[in-house]
C-alpha cells in the first residue's frame, strides 16, 4: 500500500491541487484511493464539490463508522473531508496520550480496501500534521516558485527527520515535486537551481516540473478534475510524467500490496 502525506509548510502551493490530480492518476491506473483531507479550510471538498454530513472530525472524535464519514469523489476515489471543526479535532487530540500515534492507531484498522492513501495537511506543523506523517511515513513535497516554498519545503523535511529519530521510525521524503512554474521569470530559475541543490543535499528525487497553468484554476471553478475539464492542458500532462515517475519510486510498495491481496 502506498500512503503519502502531501506537505509543505508554506500555503499556497498547490498541496490540494497536487493530491487530487495525484488520486486520480491512481485511480485511473485501476487503483482504490482514499484521499483524508486534515486541513480545516476543507479544501479538497471545495475543489471537488463535495458535500459530506460527516468528516474527519466524526471519525476521530465522535467515533462514527468509517465508511458513514467518507464520499464518493470518483468510482476509485473516496475523501474524507474536512472542515471548520478540525480545529477541535486537534484541540481535543492534545489532552489524550500518545496524541500522536492516532492515525496510526485508527486508519490501519480500515483503510485495508484502498491501494493508495493520500492525505492534504495545512501549511502548518501541527498535531494533525504529525500523526499523519507517523501513520503514512512518506512525503510529497509540493514547492512553488518562491523563496518561502523553498523554506516551507525544508521545514517539512526537517519535521519528518525529528520525527523519526524522536519516535525511532523512519519517515521518508519520497519526492519534490516543482509547482506553478512558468520558465520566463528569472525567479524561476533561482528556486528551480535551489530545488537541485536541496534535492541532491537531502538525496530526494525531484520529479518534472509542472507548468503554471490557468486551467487548473478553472477546473477548481467547475469543481472537476483537470482531466475532466483538459485533457489536453499543459498541467494534466505535466501531472501525468511526474505521477509516472512517482509510481517507480513507489513501486515496490505497490508490489507488496498487489501481491498480499489476490485477486
Amino acid at each position: 500500500m502506498i500512503r503519502l502525506v502531501i506537505s509543505n509548510q508554506r500555503g499556497g502551493v498547490a498541496k490540494t491541487t497536487t493530491t487530487v490530480n495525484v488520486a486520480r492518476f491512481f485511480a485511473d491506473q485501476g487503483r482504490k484511493v482514499l484521499i483524508i483531507d486534515t486541513d480545516p479550510q476543507g479544501s479538497v471538498g471545495s475543489v471537488l464539490g463535495l458535500r459530506s454530513e460527516h468528516n474527519l472530525h466524526s471519525f476521530v472524535i465522535k467515533k462514527l463508522a468509517f465508511r458513514e464519514c467518507l464520499v464518493a469523489a470518483h468510482p476509485n476515489i473516496d475523501v474524507m473531508c474536512s472542515a471548520r471543526d478540525t480545529v477541535q479535532t486537534e484541540a481535543i487530540l492534545m489532552g489524550e496520550t500518545a496524541r500522536e500515534l492516532t492515525f496510526q492507531n485508527l486508519f490501519p484498522s480500515v483503510d485495508r480496501g484502498y491501494d493508495v492513501v493520500l492525505i492534504d495537511v495545512a501549511p502548518s506543523i501541527s498535531l494533525l500534521q504529525t500523526c499523519a506523517m507517523l501513520y503514512a511515513r512518506q512525503l510529497l513535497i509540493p514547492v512553488s516558485m518562491d523563496g518561502l516554498s523553498l523554506q516551507g519545503a525544508i521545514a517539512s523535511i526537517e519535521t519528518a527527520r525529528m520525527l523519526s529519530d524522536l519516535f525511532r521510525t523512519e519517515i521518508k521524503t519520497t519526492a519534490l515535486l516543482p509547482v506553478m512554474v512558468d520558465r520566463r521569470y528569472q525567479m524561476t530559475e533561482m528556486v528551480m537551481e535551489s530545488l537541485k541543490g536541496m534535492s541532491e543535499r537531502y538525496t530526494v528525487p525531484l520529479l518534472p516540473a509542472i507548468r503554471t497553468d490557468a486551467n487548473v484554476t478553472k477546473a477548481s471553478r467547475q469543481k472537476q478534475f483537470l482531466v475532466d475539464f483538459d485533457p489536453k492542458c499543459k498541467a494534466f500532462e505535466d501531472y501525468s510524467t511526474a505521477c509516472r515517475e512517482l509510481t517507480e519510486l513507489v513501486k515496490d510498495q505497490i508490489h507488496v500490496k498487489s501481491v498480499a491481496t489476490p485477486a
